[in-house]
C-alpha cells in the first residue's frame, strides 16, 4: 500500500463547489427531466454570479466562483441537451411499442455475461450477455428513424461474447424499453448472430489477446484462485464462481473484483517505483507511468470508475511532469466534471460514486486519522493499514447501504487483513498478462506467485461471510442511502466529543460481552438434537438428515448455486456424508453439488435412473469424476441404514425409456427420488418435485405414505393430490422456497390444504433454516435466528 499524503498540505477545495453542481445537475436531469438539469445548472451559474460579484479582493472564492459558473452553465447547456436528445430520441418512442428494429451500431463496452435467473441458465453458464452500443443508422418496423442514442443489446452468447469496442456491426430484434435512469434509449432483444461486423482496433485485439492469456494461464490453478485473479487484475469476473462472488459481498471485499483507482495506483505505482530506484528524471517516469496508464485502460475497458481514475492518475502524473507537487483533490473534482460532462450518464453510475467517494475518504479523512493514530503511538504502517478501510467504509457506507439493502460489519476487518496482498497479486497479475504470450512458462510462474495471496483473500472472505452478524439488513434506497449517511455523520460528530466516545466505547463492550458468548461461544444453532435440517438455499432444495455420529449427516439435493448449502453444513458441522442423493437433475437441486465437497468427505453420490437433462447429467458425473466419489443408482426398494438413521427408496416408479434433453420439466420432476427416512422425530417423506402423476403412483403402489415430517412437493406447487397429503398426514410441512420467486411458490391452496390436516407449514424463505428437533414427545420445529426458547410444535 502507497504512502498516504502528507497531513500538512491542504487540499485545494476551488473545484469541489463546480464538480458537485455538475453531479447534481446531470443526476437531477436523469432522474427527474432535462429540464431539472437546466434549472440545476442556471442556479449553479446565478450563484456562482453572485459570489463574484461580492467576493473582490478573495482569490480562492474568485477561483471557485468562475469554476462554478463556468459548469454551471455546461450543465444547463450541453448537459441538459443531451439528456433531452435521449429523452426524445426516436427509438425510445418506439420502444415503447415493441416494435421490431434493424440497427447498424458501434460497440462501446466489451459484453457481459448475464446470470440468469433460470436454473438452467445458472448452472449451464451464462446463456445470454449485455453490451452496450452506439446507434449509428436505424429502422423500425421497417421505416427509417433518425436516432444517435445508445442501446442496450440483450443477446445469446454465441458470437456475441468475443465482440471488442469499437467493432460496428448490424443487428435486428425487437425493441423493450429501458429500465435503468441512464441515455439508454432502449434495449434490443436479439436472437441471432451480428450482421457485418467490421474490424475491431488493432489495441482492442491486443488487449483480448492478453485478456484470454490471462485465463488460459490461470487453468493451472485451481478454480477459485483461477477465477478470482482475472477479477483482482482486470475486473474480469466472468470465470468467478457465485459463490466466492457472494462471500466477497457479505465481507464487504466486492471492490477488489472492479477495476478502479487502486489497480491503477498498483500499476503506476510499481513503474515510479523502480524507476525511482533507477534514478531517472520525473518527465521521463512521468512518461512511463502514463503509457502504463493507457495500456491498463484499453486492457480492462472503459469502465466508469476505470476513466474516472484513470483521468485523475493523469491529472497526476501529468503535474509530475511539470515538476509539481499533484493535489489529489483538485485532480479528482476535475476528473469528475470531464467525466460526467463528457457522459451524463455517469451521474447515476453506483460504481461511479463508490470510486469517487473511495477516493475523496482517502485523501480528506485516512491522513488526518493515520495522523491521530500515529500520536497515540500505533506504528506508522500499522496506522494506515486501520485508517484507510475505516475511512473507505465510512464514505461508501450509505452509497453500499442504498444500493444493496444491507450494511457489512466487517468490511473493515476483512480490508485489513486483505490489504497487505492486493498489492503484490496484481502487479505479479499484471507482469502475467502482459508476457504470458511471448514468454509462456514465465507467465506460469507469475500466476502460482499470485495463487497463495488470491487464495488468502478467498478465506478472508470466506470466514468474514460466515462470522455471525456479519451483514445486518437496512432500507435500500435513495431513503437508505441518506439514512446511513446521517447515522454516519452523527457517529462522527459525537466521537469528537471525550464523554461521548466514552458511552459508546461503553455500550460496544457490553453489547459485544452479551451477544458474543450468546452467538459464537454458545450459539444458537443448530439446536440440541437435530434430525433433519431444511436449509434456506433460495429456490431449491437441500436438506440434511443426522446420523448418531456426530458430524456425520445424509445430504439430499444441494439447492440452486454454490455456497447456501456449504455454509449450512458447516453451521451444522457436518464435514462426513456418507451419501448425497440428488433426487433428480433439475438445477436447483444440484447447482451447490460442488461445493458440498469442499472440506468434507463424501462416500457416494446417488441419483435416480433419470437422466434428463443432458448437461445436467454431464456435469454431475463430471465433478464426481473429478472428486473420485463413486455415482451410484437408487432403485425402488433399497434400504439404506446408519446408525440412528434408515432410509427405503420408494420412488420414482416409472422413468420414461428415453432420458432425452428434451423432456419437459414436469417429465423430469416426476422422475424424482422419493425417500422415506426413519429417524429420532418419527418418519420423514422426502418426496424431491413430483407432481400429479407421480404422485398417484406413490398413492397406488406404496398405500401407507404416513409420516411425521412431509418434505412438500415442488417448494409447495400447486400441483399436489390433496389425497396424497391427506395419506401422507404430517404433523410438520416444511416447503423450500426462494424469497420473491416468480413461480408463485407456494401455492395458497397447497398450504391450505396441510393447514386444515393439522400440520405445522414453515418456510424456508420466512423461516431460514429450518430444524426438525425431538426429545421422544414427536417432531418439534425450531428456526435459525429466531430467541433460543422451547422448539414449536
Amino acid at each position: 500500500m502507497s504512502a498516504l499524503p502528507p497531513t500538512d498540505t491542504r487540499q485545494d477545495m476551488r473545484l469541489v463547489p463546480a464538480a458537485v453542481a455538475c453531479w447534481l445537475a446531470a443526476l437531477a436531469g436523469l432522474l427527474l427531466g432535462w429540464w431539472t438539469a437546466l434549472a440545476v445548472g442556471l442556479a449553479s451559474a446565478m450563484l456562482a454570479g453572485l459570489v463574484l460579484w461580492r467576493a473582490r479582493g478573495r482569490p480562492w472564492a474568485l477561483g471557485a466562483a468562475a469554476a462554478l459558473l463556468v459548469l454551471g452553465l455546461v450543465a444547463a447547456g450541453p448537459v441538459a441537451w443531451r439528456i433531452r436528445d435521449a429523452e426524445r430520441d426516436d427509438l425510445r418512442a418506439a420502444a415503447a411499442q415493441g416494435l421490431p428494429a434493424a440497427l447498424r451500431v458501434e460497440v462501446a463496452e466489451r459484453p457481459k455475461p448475464v446470470r440468469g435467473a433460470g436454473y438452467a441458465d445458472q448452472q449451464a453458464g451464462a446463456r445470454s450477455v449485455v453490451l452496450m452500443a452506439d446507434v449509428r443508422a436505424a429502422s423500425v418496423d421497417g421505416r427509417p428513424v433518425s436516432s444517435t442514442g445508445r442501446v442496450l443489446l440483450l443477446a445469446p452468447v454465441a458470437q456475441w461474447a468475443s465482440l471488442l469496442p469499437g467493432q460496428e456491426l448490424t443487428v435486428t430484434g425487437r425493441l423493450m424499453p429501458p429500465r435503468g435512469t441512464d441515455l439508454t434509449v432502449a434495449v434490443l432483444s436479439v436472437r441471432g448472430p451480428p450482421g457485418e461486423p467490421g474490424p475491431a482496433p488493432w489495441w482492442q485485439r491486443t488487449a483480448a489477446v492478453l485478456r484470454a492469456g490471462l485465463h488460459d494461464l490461470c487453468q493451472d490453478l485451481p478454480d477459485e484462485p483461477a477465477g478470482l485473479l482475472p477479477g483482482l487484475v482486470l475486473g474480469d469476473t466472468s470465470a468467478l464462481s457465485p459463490r466466492v462472488e457472494q462471500e466477497f459481498v457479505t465481507a464487504g471485499l466486492a471492490h477488489l473484483t472492479a477495476v478502479s483507482g487502486g489497480n491503477l495506483a498498483v500499476a503506476c505505482g510499481a513503474v515510479l517505483l523502480l524507476l525511482r530506484v533507477m534514478r531517472l528524471g520525473p518527465r521521463l517516469s512521468a512518461a512511463a507511468a502514463g503509457s502504463c496508464l493507457g495500456g491498463f485502460l484499453v486492457l480492462v475497458g472503459p469502465e466508469p470508475s476505470v476513466l474516472r481514475a484513470g483521468l485523475m492518475a493523469a491529472v497526476a502524473l501529468l503535474a509530475l511532469a511539470l515538476g509539481r507537487r499533484g493535489s489529489a483533490l483538485p485532480a479528482l473534482a476535475f476528473a469528475v466534471c470531464v467525466l460526467i460532462v463528457a457522459d451524463p450518464a455517469m451521474a447515476t453510475d453506483f460504481g461511479f460514486a463508490l470510486s469517487v467517494f473511495a477516493t475523496a475518504g482517502l485523501v480528506l479523512l485516512a491522513p488526518r486519522w493515520a495522523a491521530a493514530l500515529v500520536r497515540r503511538g500505533v506504528p506508522p504502517g500499522f496506522a494506515e493499514g486501520l485508517a484507510v478501510p475505516l475511512a473507505a467504509f465510512l464514505v461508501t457506507a450509505p452509497v453500499l447501504a442504498g444500493m444493496a439493502g444491507s450494511v457489512s460489519l466487517v468490511s473493515v476487518l476483512t480490508n485489513v487483513l486483505a490489504a497487505p496482498v492486493v498489492a503484490p497479486a496484481t502487479v505479479l497479475g499484471v507482469l502475467a498478462t502482459v508476457t504470458g504470450p511471448w514468454w509462456p512458462g514465465a507467465g506460469k510462474v507469475l500466476v502460482h506467485l499470485a495463487d497463495p495471496e488470491a487464495r488468502w483473500l478467498i478465506t478472508v472472505a470466506r470466514h468474514g461471510a460466515r462470522t455471525p452478524g456479519a451483514v445486518i439488513a437496512w432500507p435500500g434506497g435513495w431513503l437508505g442511502g441518506l439514512l446511513a449517511a446521517a447515522v454516519l455523520g452523527a457517529l462522527v460528530l459525537a466521537f469528537r466529543h471525550r464523554r461521548v466516545r466514552l458511552v459508546l466505547a461503553v455500550l460496544v463492550v457490553g453489547a459485544l460481552l452479551v451477544f458474543v458468548p450468546v452467538r459464537v461461544i454458545a450459539p444458537a444453532w443448530p439446536p440440541r438434537n437435530w434430525a433433519m435440517v431444511e436449509c434456506d438455499v433460495g429456490q431449491g432444495d437441500a436438506v440434511v438428515l443426522a446420523t448418531a455420529d456426530p458430524g456425520r449427516a445424509v445430504v439430499v439435493d444441494t439447492g440452486p448455486e454454490p455456497g447456501p448449502v456449504d455454509e449450512c453444513l458447516h453451521r451444522l458441522a457436518v464435514d462426513r456424508i456418507p451419501l448425497l442423493v440428488l433426487s433428480h437433475l433439475h438445477a436447483d437441486h444440484i447447482g451447490g453439488l460442488a461445493s458440498v465437497f469442499d472440506g468434507r468427505a463424501v462416500g457416494a453420490v446417488a441419483v435416480g435412473a433419470g437422466r434428463a437433462p443432458e448437461w445436467a447429467w454431464r456435469q454431475v458425473a463430471a465433478e464426481t469424476a473429478r472428486q473420485a466419489v463413486p455415482l451410484v443408482e437408487l432403485n425402488p426398494g433399497e434400504h439404506l441404514e446408519w446408525p440412528g438413521l434408515s432410509l427405503d427408496v420408494l420412488g420414482p416408479r416409472y422413468v420414461p425409456a428415453r432420458a432425452a434433453a428434451t423432456q419437459d420439466g414436469t417429465t423430469i420432476n416426476n422422475s424424482s427420488v422419493v425417500l422415506r427416512a426413519r429417524t429420532p422425530v418419527g418418519r420423514v417423506l422426502l418426496t424431491g418435485d413430483v407432481e400429479l402423476a407421480a404422485q398417484a403412483d406413490l398413492l397406488a403402489d406404496i398405500g401407507d405414505l404416513r409420516a411425521e415430517v412431509l418434505k412438500v412437493p415442488h417448494h409447495g406447487s400447486r400441483y399436489s393430490l390433496p389425497t396424497f397429503l391427506a395419506a401422507v398426514a404430517p404433523r410438520v410441512a416444511l416447503v423450500s422456497v426462494g424469497a420473491g420467486n416468480t413461480y408463485g411458490h407456494p401455492s395458497k391452496s397447497t398450504v391450505d390444504t396441510l393447514k386444515a390436516l393439522g400440520a405445522l407449514v414453515t418456510r424456508t424463505d420466512m423461516d431460514g433454516d429450518t430444524a426438525v428437533v425431538g426429545d421422544g414427545s414427536g417432531p418439534a420445529i425450531a428456526r435459525r435466528g429466531e430467541p433460543r426458547g422451547p422448539p414449536r410444535r
